[in-house]
């Protein structure tokens, strides 16, 4: 997932990192040249297509979106060529090797469900268990590139008593045991993702070998889920890397690669793709005679100082949790439990295992997890393409552009094998283009994250096109998509359309990264506009998972089934909102940006502010944001906004806040001062006196307001505006409103997204909630009329 929704040191600070990039681009763009009146419907349906408001008198049955844990399938029949479900027919070698290969079926991963592993207790009983002719086990995987992705998280989620997920891990771990009762060599051949349960299964097995493919990863992300390794992975993992490379995989959630991996003690041997099969085989041989000898990576000696005595290791779990208290506070209780699980065991041996299934059950019936299984769910119902028409098939992409946002569509789109024609005015601006590129590609190389073969490869799949260059209309000629990225200028996108059309095939689709034209107004008076579609990226591209299309009310279903395609391709989750002023995810921040101004006209500390919505469960404060931002741009955005067609819901508070700022230069962290003041030569942030002085001016009445009235006045506008937005069908379902806030602006992940807090707290709640607000502050808080129907009825956004 998506998602960058971890909650370790360095997950925590990727996410806060990513989100502040995220709107510091997608804000500064923004400019207003639109209005739209749009009225609300009243009839009422749930489905994966669209999801429309609802009157209390008007309710009809809601059907479940669709998720893998609801589709049916034909039922499994067993024969010669096929014995398993989830398994090839096992081989034995004349040496006594088994070869068990994982292989589930109609996917392209392979997951550990339940079935697979009652499945597995079936084969073993049969084909290894009392066959004396079995001297070695090696566990591998039919799909090329693909040994285990995890455990099937929808397992978990059909169990309504998480409690009963107590006795079913004790029948998985009981398997392993029963395994290792057998008394023989068993080796793993790791070819790509070997993740969670798949990572648990490799190391209850006594050797791994493991490919050098840029594929393979080995990792325990279920803190990104809200739960812990639960078949054994709390208590082998620092057995075999130690307790201090076992907490940070661990609590964050992170890969390891294989040769880092190797020199941790996680995998035994790495070797070509194409040998990992044959050198785990090979190795099994040698484990039955005896020419290979199991032992464990020696630990260092500062280690050993660490882990192996108690007052080192007092220190280290002292440093753990604080580390953990800092990036978490307190919201996510799973890397507390992991902690408590690897403490228990190191104390209790005889119960370790049964206390890691417990730990794990409690978890499970966590909202946290929930809220966080939900961002799982949503971005796998996010990867089918909704649209009927059939996309074009996509091998070369214009783009327009090569700046920072131009560039970083290029090379998301290189990086998947498509031409790039990177078109700017001149030489030097498609020279910085390519570096920011090449730069970001060497750094993978360095990280091993990629092959030299791959860097050049990507590197050629670049053409650098200037206005001067005498064959650039030819190579557009065989151009598949268009993807602008020039300034917010509707005149500029109009004449880039008309020149485009003219060199490029019928076919061809044009798509504008604006994020406020309307995309209508882009495509008037276009030889095709049906072709046209807004595609609005988040940037830095290559690191935000998120890609907003806005079709217009003329765009085909093929062109929006092709801009899907692309945007999958290129590893976005891919969200459809209406063509309004700022989409959906810059809506959203409009009235949020106004109460922040209007809490701090009624009296509250910057850095109370800062504290108390990060508490919440939001990356970074609104206040640092602006600073990391720029105030010009959040100004900006306010503005556009305010004269946008959100009415009363932009009002209540003051945006000359930011406006005056402005005018005395006070534009944020790159000006050195903003609402903090940054001292290159010292760490940190203060405020200045001047700053001190201005607030003081601005603040109408100190109300003296407590942490939990900060938090609900700001974060209530947000909300109340998704729900608008779901109101409007300007998003279709509140799955898609949930992912684009997630992973658009960084909402808190714990809570799953606008909508599913909603169903956390109550609808009616919230409501009551609002009224109070509206009554006491101003008609800027009234609910939505969706929110009020919700309440009325008692529903939930959400089935589960």
């Amino acid at each position: 997932m998506l998602v960058k929704i971890a909650t370790g040191r360095v997950a925590a600070a990727t996410l806060r990192r990513a989100s502040t990039r995220a709107l510091a681009v997608e804000l500064s763009s923004t400019t207003s040249t639109f209005s739209s009146n749009l009225a609300p419907k009243t009839s009422f349906s749930l489905s994966t297509a669209r999801f429309q408001s609802t009157a209390a008198v008007q309710q009809q049955q809601e059907e479940p979106t669709a998720t893998p844990a609801t589709e049916s399938k034909t039922p499994f029949v067993s024969t010669p060529e096929r014995q398993y479900e989830h398994f090839t027919n096992v081989e034995v070698t004349p040496e006594g090797v088994a070869i068990i290969r994982f292989d589930c079926p109609g996917k392209k991963v392979n997951a550990i469900s339940f079935a697979l592993a009652k499945e597995a207790e079936q084969l073993w009983k049969k084909e290894v268990e009392n066959n004396p002719n079995v001297k070695a086990v090696v566990f591998s995987s039919a799909k090329p590139g693909m040994f285990i992705a995890g455990a099937d998280i929808f397992d978990i989620k059909r169990i309504e008593d998480k409690s009963e997920l107590v006795g079913l891990i004790e029948e998985g771990l009981h398997f392993f045991q029963n395994m290792r009762k057998k008394g023989v060599p068993l080796v793993c051949a790791i070819d790509g993702p070997c993740l969670g349960g798949g990572l648990e299964w490799t190391m209850w097995c006594d050797y791994r070998v493991a490919s050098d493919s840029p594929k393979t990863k080995l990792g325990l992300p279920e803190v990104k889920l809200g739960l812990l390794p639960g078949f054994g992975g709390t208590q082998n993992l620092h057995e075999l890397v130690g307790i201090q490379n076992a907490m940070d995989m661990m609590l964050t959630g992170k890969d390891v690669r294989p040769d880092k991996a190797k020199k941790m003690g996680l995998v035994d041997l790495v070797v070509a793709p194409q040998s990992v099969e044959s050198a785990a085989i090979a190795s099994a041989v040698d484990l039955i005679n005896g020419k290979i000898k199991l032992k464990k990576k020696p630990k260092s000696l500062m280690n050993r100082l660490i882990e192996d005595n108690p007052l080192g290791r007092r220190m280290m779990w002292d440093q753990v949790k604080k580390m953990v208290d800092k990036n978490t506070n307190g919201n996510y209780p799973a890397p507390y439990a992991i902690m408590q699980c690897v403490q228990h065991g190191l104390d209790s041996p005889k119960t370790k295992f049964q206390n890691e299934r417990e730990q794990f059950a409690k978890l499970a019936a966590t909202p946290e997890s929930e809220a966080l299984i939900g961002i799982f769910d949503g971005m796998t119902q996010m990867k089918k393409n909704p649209f009927t028409g059939t996309g074009n098939p996509v091998s070369t992409v214009a783009v327009m552009g090569a700046g920072l946002m131009g560039a970083g569509i290029g090379q998301v789109t290189a990086e998947k094998g498509m031409t790039v024609l990177l078109k700017d005015r001149n030489d030097e601006a498609i020279e910085r283009g390519e570096s920011y590129m090449r730069g970001n590609w060497d750094k993978k190389l360095k990280r091993k994250r990629m092959t030299q073969y791959q860097h050049n490869i990507n590197t050629s799949n670049v053409v650098g096109l200037t206005d001067d260059s005498p064959t650039w209309k030819e190579h557009f000629a065989k151009a598949d998509m268009v993807i602008e990225a020039v300034f917010e200028n509707l005149d500029l996108k109009k004449k880039i359309v008309a020149d485009i059309e003219s060199v490029t095939p019928d076919h061809c689709v044009f798509a504008t990264n604006t994020s406020a034209i309307p995309i209508a107004s882009i495509a008037e008076g276009a030889k095709r506009p049906e072709n046209i579609i807004g595609m609005h990226y988040f940037s830095p591209v290559p690191s935000m998972p998120l890609l907003e299309i806005i079709p217009h009310d003329g765009t085909s279903e093929s062109t929006k089934a092709t801009a899907f395609d692309v945007g999958t391709k290129q590893g976005k989750t891919v969200i459809t909102v209406k063509d309004v002023p700022g989409f959906y995810v810059n809506r959203c921040l409009g009235p949020f940006l106004v109460e922040v101004s209007a809490v701090v006209r009624d009296g509250v500390p910057l850095e109370t502010l800062d504290k108390a919505i990060k508490k919440f469960g939001m990356p970074v404060g609104p206040v640092t944001l602006a600073d990391e931002v720029g105030v010009d741009v959040v100004s900006h955005v306010a503005s556009f906004l305010s004269d946008a067609d959100l009415g009363v819901r932009m009002e209540g508070g003051d945006i000359s806040l930011m406006q005056n700022m402005v005018g005395k230069g006070w534009l944020g962290k790159k000006a050195g001062q903003g609402f903090y003041t940054y001292d290159k030569k010292k760490k940190g942030k203060t405020v200045s006196p001047e700053v001190k002085a201005y607030l003081k001016d601005f603040v109408q009445n100190d109300l003296k307001l407590d942490e939990k009235e900060i938090q609900d006045r700001v974060i209530s506008r947000f909300v109340n505006e998704a729900a608008k937005c779901l109101e409007d069908e300007i998003i279709d379902n509140p799955v898609v409103g949930d992912i684009g806030l997630v992973f658009g602006t960084g909402f808190a992940p714990f809570r799953g997204g606008p909508f599913r807090y909603l169903d956390q707290v109550g609808v009616s709640t919230y409501v009551d909630r609002m009224n109070f607000f509206a009554d006491k502050y101003g008609p800027q808080f009234e609910p939505c009329q969706l929110l009020k129907d919700y309440a009325a009825t008692n529903k939930k956004f959400h089935s589960k």
